[in-house]
């Protein structure tokens, strides 16, 4: 693992919006410019829905407010909006967990993010997006938690290691760290989980762990950074399988 003070991450706004993103009244000839509000195929004519997670953590969005366009997803979400041609005022955001956003089926949103990671597995059942962050995973604990200090993978062995459902956070825990991890409907009820000191240890994206390590967990700390697994967790914005927006 490695331990850092700074953080330094890889970040691409890389949203390309085409005439597919329209209705089919559209012209070839407008694929360069932005959607009309009128032609885009939004599950409410007229309206962008956008759901994020409840709560939804800084630094992603301040202060559990989307709404307010303040935080990393949050005001990618409305840059989003107004290259679809959509204004602030006719945004609405609603909220879901991470797990039944994921799930196949129909949505009640137009896309959704919080922090995502783009899978193969996953795009069996949902869309995404080309990627906006990527991200490493990381271990949040406390100070005199069994696992402080600890530099390896080797040393975490027998720990008591937590994440939510469906994340690649699980996925780190069972895969690279090689233990049975405890399951939580979502980061909000592993936090709790460690405040308690139930667990040792919960696995989230690198800034994540430091704003709950930060300001969440008494006396938190970062244990240290998994190593990647390639070119990080690069997160998409979430769309239903095979929705008109996607491309």
């Amino acid at each position: 693992m490695k331990n850092r003070k700074g953080l330094v991450i890889a970040l691409t706004v890389a949203f390309a919006f085409g005439i597919s993103a329209c209705s089919s009244s559209d012209s070839t000839e407008s694929a360069s410019a932005s959607c009309e509000k009128a032609d885009l195929a939004t599950i409410e004519d007229g309206v962008l829905t956008i759901a994020t997670g409840e709560p939804a953590y800084y630094p992603w969005v301040i202060d559990d407010a989307p709404e307010s366009g303040e935080g990393f997803e949050a005001a990618v979400a409305y840059a989003v909006a107004a290259e679809l041609g959509i204004e602030d005022a006719s945004v609405k955001w609603v909220r879901t967990t991470f797990d039944e956003a994921i799930q196949p089926g129909a949505k009640n949103f137009d896309f959704n993010l919080q922090q995502f990671s783009i899978t193969e597995e996953r795009k069996a059942a949902v869309d995404f997006s080309s990627p906006y962050y990527t991200a490493p995973q990381a271990i949040v604990s406390f100070k005199g938690s069994k696992i402080e200090g600890k530099t390896s993978i080797a040393d975490l062995k027998g720990a008591k290691l937590g994440a939510a459902v469906g994340t690649t956070s699980l996925d780190a825990i069972e895969n690279q760290i090689g233990s049975t991890p405890q399951v939580f409907n979502d980061n909000a009820a592993g936090v709790s989980a460690l405040k308690n000191k139930q667990i040792d240890g919960l696995v989230v994206d690198l800034p994540t762990a430091f704003y709950l390590a930060g300001v969440e967990v008494p006396n938190g700390l970062i244990v240290g950074q998994l190593p990647s697994t390639g070119s990080g967790d690069q997160f998409g914005l979430l769309l239903s399988k095979g929705s008109k927006l996607t491309s």
